[in-house]
């Protein structure tokens, strides 16, 4: 039997939180005190693929537990390629791409460099083909690839190549076959020639994937427990508000009812603090359950040090007195550059926003 929880319970305030619209800076380890930042703009990325490839590579281990080396600049690596990152398509904040990006039809014709004939596989499900295949999403899967890789990135309970997130994890658990070891250069290599059998097209991804590596090494967050921490939260995304849902063991059911209405006994996702809760857990952490309670843990960060003096990893909360505990409603987890992921409130996702969307800035927590 599940246990009552008791989640973000503070009466929320109005002011609606705004959409992240500055470039993403993401922690990187690539400087000794693993302060480095990686901008999204200055490696070309869109912020939010460059969360999916996150995303990707912090849950392969999960399906493919033998793996080694998979990181975020492999996946880019291969999307630079295949899509150029989604270029020219929305990309919403669950990771849904629109419109839907296909390939030329594989009709044998030699129309778009294809000289054999793919039968349809997928009824023109995915491909918009009932005929012949084409390759689809932004790492340009064919449908029975993908079916037979394609993985639920985001936690939304629908698998799609058309997915940010759930494309990239599933071009993470292939490229990562049985175990590879993605930081011999050989096993890289080979991996990659799996997913197109040309050695001209390894040497393109392999150029790219060391431009990235020279924006920040072998990670796109810092490593350690803050690294942990990070990526179990980015890779939430998507997930829906449930008022008092969530917890240590993932997205839940909530309780009812939040000041808006909402019956989280409705809703399968996260509160801010159940989503706190399930990040730090994968680092080993305990947390209690509400962001008030989080604010006592840790070295305490007041918010008269400012946001400079916060750290990726950090908690940082909202509070009606910034100095009291007991006035905190919200809580989320620091990524650098005036960024948070959090789950914001009712009717919204578990997303990136500025640290200034919500007023009542209370400091944060230092656990790590």
């Amino acid at each position: 039997m599940r246990k009552t929880k008791a989640g973000c319970l503070v009466v929320l305030l109005l002011a609606v939180a705004a959409c992240c619209t500055a470039p993403l800076l993401v922690a990187a380890s690539g400087r000794s005190d693993g302060q480095e930042q990686v901008d999204a703009a200055a490696a070309g990325i869109p912020a939010r693929m460059l969360a999916a490839y996150l995303t990707g590579a912090s849950q392969v281990t999960a399906y493919v537990p033998g793996c080694r080396g998979m990181r975020w600049q492999v996946l880019a690596g291969i999307a630079r390629v295949e899509s150029d990152h989604a270029a020219g398509r929305q990309i919403a904040a669950n990771g849904d791409i629109t419109p839907p990006i296909t390939g030329p039809r594989l009709d044998g014709s030699g129309a778009g460099g294809n000289t054999t004939a793919i039968p349809d596989t997928d009824g023109g499900a995915w491909d918009g083909d009932a005929a012949y295949e084409r390759a689809v999403g932004p790492f340009q899967f064919l449908p029975e690839t993908f079916r037979a890789f394609g993985k639920d990135g985001n936690g939304d309970g629908t698998i799609s190549p058309h997915n940010a997130d759930d494309a990239a994890t599933a071009a993470a658990v292939y490229l990562c076959g049985n175990g590879r070891d993605l930081t011999d250069r050989d096993q890289l290599r080979a991996a990659i020639h799996t997913y197109n059998r040309s050695w001209a097209y390894v040497d393109d991804v392999v150029s790219g994937i060391d431009r990235y590596d020279a924006l920040g090494s072998t990670s796109g967050v810092p490593t350690g427990n803050a690294g942990v921490v990070i990526q179990a939260a980015l890779a939430q995304q998507g997930l829906p508000y449930s008022w008092g849902g969530g917890g240590p063991d993932g997205p839940s059911t909530g309780i009812c009812c939040s000041p808006g209405g909402q019956d989280g006994r409705t809703v399968t996702g996260f509160d801010c603090s159940g989503l706190t809760q399930y990040a730090y857990a994968k680092a080993g952490i305990n947390l209690p359950r509400t962001a008030a309670e989080q604010a006592g843990s840790g070295q305490r960060i007041p918010a008269s040090a400012g946001i400079s003096a916060l750290q990726p990893g950090d908690l940082i909360f909202y509070g009606y007195s910034p100095t009291a505990d007991s006035t905190i409603h919200h809580v989320g987890i620091y990524l650098g550059d005036g960024q948070m992921i959090n789950a914001p409130r009712p009717g919204k996702p578990v997303r990136i926003d500025p640290v200034n969307a919500m007023p009542d800035y209370a400091g944060g927590t230092r656990l790590l």
